[in-house]
């Protein structure tokens, strides 16, 4: 069949077009937050409820073990227990949630879509720790009240909740997204939790120096310290400030990781 001359002119006269650019961070974070945030009410209460229980739980056990009168380890173990809901999500739902989309090809969705890769990583992260920030209050506010601690500067945790959130949820993406299967997605995230529960709960003090320095990289070591710090009568806030800056600078090189790895996996062959 014989196309018209015309036709092929026509053809040959459209310019081609330059696909649209692709949307900035912030928009593109904020799109993808309250998408995510709109999935996530489904699971809300039961995401609080764990992650809290745990964390209670956690501080019952350990106050058999450290008594009220030893301050240090009790700032640890109460600063490390409110961390630790963040974690739960951060770490083990994350690596969980980010190697199911791999596997079952949601992943695609969202490679077909003009917003970075950053803000497909940070904006999830964000939704699921903002239910997070009950428990993580009310596991400080028991904590306090269990080891006699002051709670003037409980605020803190509203701080430290986003920097050691997205450090922390960083690590969990990587982790689903770089995983060949979505079984080990599951088992690495499982043992990253482990890490922070023993890592981030038990005192340092109680530590032998060689665990200390493996508690110095899990990212939410920084957090955990800044929080620990404003149990004291009169806190250092430039060394709170410089921990808070350190775990700032994890969130970013953890979430340069995941958007690495997100972009490995969304153009796997």
């Amino acid at each position: 069949m014989s196309v018209p001359f015309e036709t092929v002119r026509t053809f040959e006269a459209l310019e081609p077009f330059e696909p649209a650019p692709r949307a900035a961070l912030l928009p593109s974070l904020g799109a993808v937050y309250r998408a995510q945030l709109s999935r996530a009410r489904v699971a809300r209460i039961p995401l609080m409820f764990v992650a809290t229980f745990q964390s209670l739980g956690i501080l019952i056990m350990m106050r058999g073990v450290v008594g009220a009168h030893d301050t240090e380890a009790a700032r640890d173990v109460v600063a490390g227990s409110a961390v630790l809901v963040v974690a739960f999500v951060a770490l083990n739902l994350f690596a969980q949630y980010f190697g199911k989309l791999r596997a079952t090809g949601g992943l695609d969705h969202y490679a077909t879509l003009p917003v970075p890769a950053a803000s497909v990583v940070l904006g999830t992260a964000a939704a699921y720790a903002s239910f997070t920030v009950p428990g993580t209050l009310v596991t400080a506010a028991v904590g306090c009240a269990m080891f006699q601690l002051p709670w003037v500067h409980v605020w803190i945790v509203l701080a430290v909740i986003p920097l050691a959130g997205a450090a922390l949820a960083g690590v969990g993406a990587a982790l689903g997204l770089l995983a060949p299967r979505q079984e080990i997605a599951t088992l690495l995230g499982q043992l990253g939790m482990s890490a922070a529960l023993l890592l981030g709960v038990l005192p340092a003090s109680h530590m032998p120096t060689a665990i200390r320095w493996l508690r110095d990289l899990l990212p939410s070591t920084y957090g955990v310290e800044a929080f620990a710090r404003t149990f004291t009568a009169r806190p250092d806030w430039a060394v709170v400030v410089a921990d808070l800056a350190v775990c700032a600078a994890v969130g970013v090189l953890s979430l340069a990781l995941s958007t690495w790895a997100y972009r490995k996996a969304a153009t796997r062959a």
